[in-house]
């Protein structure tokens, strides 16, 4: 970006709006978010790196992936790149706890809401 945004292109000054969350990526922007964020997480996976926040999942991803970060970063809204990282820890985490539960010999139980029960009332 050019000094105090005088020199930059209105490209520039679009990505950057968008990255800092400033204005709404369109849906060509959005594209370009999750094709860089696949790309991220194909890296990560290719080095068995689940969270790339702390630790050595951080370390690996900043030696290995460190291309492939900053694209996501530079093609995404910065906090759309932490709910992806954060939501990349917590989908393993599900995973996990349901293979453990069955594993346990847990029963899978349908999730009932307002309405399904006789008498209730949907909101």
């Amino acid at each position: 970006m050019g000094l105090f945004g005088l020199f930059a292109s209105e490209e520039e000054k679009r990505k950057e709006e968008v990255r800092t969350g400033a204005r709404a990526p369109d849906r060509t922007e959005r594209k370009k978010c999750w094709e860089a964020r696949d790309n991220f997480y194909k890296c990560l996976d290719k080095h068995n790196v689940i969270d790339s926040l702390k630790g050595d999942g951080k370390k690996i991803a900043d030696q290995e992936c460190a291309q492939e970060n900053k694209a996501f970063e530079g093609n995404c809204a910065s906090a759309w790149v932490t709910y992806f990282k954060r939501y990349r820890v917590a989908d393993h985490q599900k995973k996990k706890t349901i293979e453990r539960l069955e594993k346990e010999g847990a029963n899978v139980i349908a999730v009932e809401g307002p309405g399904d029960v006789p008498g209730s009332k949907k909101i």
